[in-house]
């Protein structure tokens, strides 16, 4: 019998028998009190700039979502996740480019109909990689594809091999350094140190008014949650149990006949599709994307977001990323002389977590909230304790007991 099966004894609706749902009422609960803060709470209660800056800081709700399943439950730490947010971000960033480059706009140039930093950099036509980035059906397939096909290759080259640990979380970290030379060096064709800036609408719409922001805010905000929805699904699976388990017994998984590389790759490559459509985002709502959000500093920080709200918690990763880039904002207000002074803060605050609060702030939820609802919220009738995860020893334990 498959160690990883679990049981569900709560019976339906109609009392057929068995079943096994990927949202709980509390997980439905949770969601609700998230989409009534993000669609109603927030647009209600903060003005056009301060809704502009939350809708920045879900983009990177996203990679955190992504982490959750790659780090917190299939134990794949990587430290370069702000690569595929990069990589999204410039793909929407090269179609809204182009837009703004038509030869009208730029006919005071001496190529017209080319991005103006390829201008500055005597590139006199559209090199071949830009030419499909007219379309917006191929910008939107490319944004989490492309992130996808490099998460595919460093995946197969990598956990094929048995590469991981330390040791895969160095190499993304070198992937995200070598990327940011790559684009700061290939000033003519990436807009170098600067990005691509100057982005100014979407199909002739204008994205720069605060009624546009505040559209893209509540498109944001409702692909966040159906990337909430589709990660949960994804955890409540078999699949989500096999990673479980690949996390904590990877040899036991790999012995009973599961090939472990395969479902490190889809992890990993899933992680970096949903930070694509996050970076995607950001360059939609912030005007222009630059490899200063591609390198091993966001990178780290985004993990950091991921720590603080709880690695092994969906929406605790999200508030965490919420609470840590309010916190930077208001600590960059308050004090504008020391900018560097809140790297260090960032850096206590991580040791603060990984010390006192290794499960984050879901892990506060778990232990002190959890208990209270669990007896406020009545369970149906009939309905007995639903395992949703499991460790792998229990399950393997389960499995030869069977």
């Amino acid at each position: 019998m498959d160690f990883l099966h679990l049981r569900n004894e709560g019976m339906n609706e109609g009392g057929e028998g068995p079943h096994m749902t990927f949202l709980n009422r509390k997980d439905i609960l949770w969601i609700a009190v998230m989409a009534a803060l993000l669609l109603v709470v927030f647009p209600l209660a903060l003005d056009d700039f301060r809704l502009n800056l939350v809708g920045k800081y879900l983009t990177y709700g996203f990679v955190v979502l992504g982490l959750v399943l790659c780090w917190g439950d299939a134990g794949i730490l990587s430290l370069g996740q702000g690569v595929f947010f990069g990589l999204g971000g410039y793909c929407m960033a090269m179609f809204l480019k182009l837009e703004a480059s038509t030869p009208e706009a730029t006919k005071i140039q001496s190529t017209p109909g080319i991005p103006d930093f390829m201008d500055w950099n005597q590139i006199t036509s559209l090199p071949w990689f830009w030419q499909p980035f007219h379309s917006l059906i191929f910008t939107i397939l490319a944004v989490p594809l492309v992130p996808m096909l490099l998460a595919l290759i460093v995946g197969v080259a990598m956990f094929t091999r048995r590469v991981g640990g330390t040791y895969f979380a160095i190499i993304t970290q070198a992937i995200a350094a070598i990327l940011t030379i790559l684009i700061i060096g290939q000033q003519g064709y990436t807009g170098g140190v600067n990005g691509i800036t100057d982005l100014r609408t979407l199909k002739g719409w204008d994205i720069r008014p605060d009624h546009a922001k505040m559209v893209l805010y509540f498109v944001n905000a409702g692909l966040l949650l159906g990337c909430v929805l589709l990660a949960q699904f994804v955890r409540r699976s078999k699949l989500g149990r096999i990673l479980v388990a690949m996390r904590d017994k990877e040899d036991r998984v790999r012995f009973s006949g599961y090939n472990v590389a395969h479902f490190k790759v889809f992890v990993f490559c899933f992680a970096a599709a949903v930070a694509g459509i996050g970076g995607a985002m950001f360059t939609l709502q912030v005007g222009f994307m630059s490899p200063s959000f591609v390198g091993i500093v966001p990178s780290i920080e985004m993990v950091i977001y991921c720590a603080v709200g709880g690695r092994t918690s969906l929406l605790g990763a999200i508030y965490g990323a919420l609470i840590v880039c309010w916190a930077r904002t208001s600590f960059s207000e308050a004090a504008p002389q020391a900018p560097q002074a809140w790297l260090l803060a960032m850096g206590s605050l991580f040791i603060v977590v990984v010390v006192a609060l290794p499960s984050g702030l879901a892990g506060v939820y778990r232990q002190y909230v959890d208990p209270v609802l669990d007896r406020i919220i009545p369970k149906p009738k009939g309905h007995q304790t639903t395992i949703a995860s499991v460790e792998a020893p229990q399950a393997l334990e389960q499995g030869a007991g069977q």
